[in-house]
């Protein structure tokens, strides 16, 4: 688990979007295992939304829009739709960065989903894993 001052500053972020504290803990431990410095790339995501839109080679800011970054692994794409103007996408690994704009996000999804939160867990995960909702709420009692 965590160090308790990661679990507090999810938590602290998790109330200001008006979110259950437990699923932000447990979608991050899900997500990056509470490794600040976890970037992943997403092939599926760079297939499906950057590479065809583009006419030649990918710049470094293209290539990030298809990486998932920090805590919550916030994708680049999705970062920059929520507003984040940081010049780079790896600022998203400080949690004082990433988890807010996570905690946005996931509050936008679960208003999209009528506060269903396995729907919208698996709307978080894009889909790629069928079992990614229960996973993660099967981790939410640990920060109860």
């Amino acid at each position: 688990m965590a160090d308790t001052p990661l679990i507090d500053q999810a938590r602290y972020q998790a109330r200001l979007y008006g979110l259950d504290g437990s699923l932000v803990c447990a979608v991050i431990e899900q997500e990056s295992e509470w490794n600040t410095y976890a970037i992943r790339f997403e092939p599926a995501f760079e297939k499906r939304y950057i590479h065809p839109a583009l006419p030649e080679a990918p710049t470094t800011e293209e290539v990030s829009k298809a990486m998932s970054f920090g805590l919550m692994q916030v994708m680049g794409e999705v970062a920059r739709e929520r507003g984040f103007k940081g010049k780079f996408l790896s600022a998203l690994c400080d949690p004082e960065i990433g988890v807010p704009i996570g905690c946005e996000y996931l509050k936008h999804i679960m208003g999209n989903h009528a506060g269903d939160v396995a729907a919208s867990l698996q709307r978080w995960n894009g889909g790629g894993n069928p079992q990614y909702a229960f996973e993660v709420m099967a981790r939410m009692e640990k920060y109860r």
